[in-house]
């Protein structure tokens, strides 16, 4: 059995322990969460979101998905609730901070305040091979900017409890920074990257900002950024880093206010983004995020997971 033999054994292996762990509910300690806890799951309407918002209600959640679109968003929610759960939807817009600010405005008079949330909403236009950065700007926008929009937006909506609020961010191994593949090829950026005493939102916003003006000038082929699904990885790579920036920023919060925030990857999932071609359904890429919203008495901040463990950044 060849290497790539043996990982794929490995992630099949993985694959059947999680579906196993699946069947397995959770216990009465466990749940902290009851239909009060209200959870919010951005680009919800199909795919890896409607998953997650499918899987959270299932555990007895009130569940807000949201859809920039709103007609295929509200058949989503239709579809939810004919199975008997707990689904709201609103519209909303990630890359639009005045669909932001109506959505939060929503979310409070309606429901108070949140207890989790899922940034899930995401854009993708490579392929198979292909690399194309021509709409590094929309990708970067929708993927970083508009994750950092929402965190930024819901914090001050996130309600005291003792098990904390939870943010998860849907990110991806494309966006790790010491990867054997697809790593920045700038060593010093790198290690400013990886080192939490120096990672600042200036330096992240300043990285993805620097990429996209070498887009737009031609120099960002021989420039070290990651050579497969570039400005995809690049986003991705943002996302990580915010969550290790924001874990930190909100550790100091007092007992009964704490924010717990990590993000993870969920594979190659067979949906719209990887064009049909990937080897894990959306039911099985929804798992760990579920897993992270729900973790009980635990914690855990400022982590990357995927399949339920934790990995590198």
């Amino acid at each position: 059995m060849d290497k790539k033999e043996r990982a794929k054994a490995r992630r099949e292996k993985r694959r059947q322990e999680i579906t196993l762990l699946r069947t397995i509910p959770y216990s009465d300690h466990q749940r902290w969460w009851s239909i009060d806890t209200i959870a919010v799951v951005t680009g919800a309407n199909r795919g890896i979101g409607f998953d997650i918002a499918h899987q959270l209600a299932v555990h007895g959640l009130t569940v807000i998905l949201t859809s920039r679109d709103a007609g295929v968003g509200d058949e989503a929610r239709k579809v939810l609730q004919e199975r008997g759960l707990t689904v709201f939807f609103h519209q909303l817009d990630v890359v639009d901070p005045s669909s932001i600010k109506v959505f939060a405005e929503w979310v409070q008079q309606d429901f108070g305040g949140i207890d989790i949330l899922v940034n899930n909403a995401g854009v993708n236009f490579n392929h198979g091979t292909d690399n194309s950065v021509e709409f590094a700007e929309q990708v970067i926008g929708t993927n970083y900017f508009g994750t950092k929009s929402m965190i930024q937006a819901m914090i001050p909506l996130m309600r005291p409890s003792a098990s904390g609020a939870h943010i998860v961010n849907v990110s991806s191994r494309l966006g790790r920074l010491n990867g054997r593949r697809n790593r920045i090829g700038d060593v010093t950026l790198r290690k400013q990257l990886e080192n939490v005493d120096t990672l600042s939102e200036e330096l992240i916003d300043g990285t993805v900002n620097k990429f996209l003006e070498q887009v737009k000038d031609g120099s960002w082929t021989s420039s070290g950024w990651p050579q497969n699904y570039t400005d995809y990885s690049m986003s991705k790579l943002a996302v990580n880093a915010y969550t290790r920036l924001m874990a930190k920023m909100l550790s100091d919060r007092p007992e009964g206010q704490k924010i717990y925030i990590n993000c993870y990857c969920p594979g190659w999932v067979k949906t719209a983004m990887t064009g049909w071609a990937g080897h894990t359904s959306p039911e099985e890429g929804a798992d760990t995020g579920v897993w992270l919203s729900l973790l009980p008495d635990q914690l855990v901040t400022g982590k990357f997971f995927a399949e339920r463990r934790e990995i590198n950044f």
